[in-house]
């Protein structure tokens, strides 16, 4: 039977492969906590589940279609598994007021989930988002 460190690593990679890469709502509901407590919501926003839908749904997929995620390195350990990723994807729609540049890109990623019985329950992240925001052309 696997540990609980190693059930957690496997619900933050089908949390990327499903809810990322795919857009499935139903596993966002299977493996986030209604209380989830996003710490990289931007300042002044609303920072629950919602926040990361909006983000992944309405903003990244929209923006990148063929958007796919790439996990480089996972730690984990008690009740908190961090990923170094790279989400890589093609800019074929408007993405945070950039029009269509159809460049490539590729956001690294490094995200900390602390799981609570097999949930997300909070997520802090960084990424190079802003160095790719200025190569599609935003904030020039």
């Amino acid at each position: 039977m696997p540990s609980t460190v190693e059930q957690n690593k496997a619900t933050v990679i089908r949390f990327n492969r499903e809810f990322i890469e795919q857009g499935r709502m139903e596993s966002f509901r299977e493996l986030v906590g209604e209380n989830l407590v996003n710490h990289a919501a931007p300042p002044g926003t609303p920072n629950g589940p919602q926040s990361m839908v909006y983000f992944i749904l309405e903003m990244l997929r929209k923006g990148f279609s063929d958007l796919k995620v790439e996990i480089l390195d996972q730690i984990a350990e008690g009740d908190r598994v961090t990923t170094r990723k790279i989400l890589r994807g093609t800019h074929t729609g408007a993405f945070m007021d950039a029009p269509t540049s159809n460049k490539k890109v590729a956001i690294q990623v490094i995200d900390i989930i602390r799981l609570q019985d097999g949930k997300y329950a909070e997520h802090w992240g960084m990424s190079n988002l802003a160095d790719i925001m200025k190569e599609i052309g935003v904030g020039r």
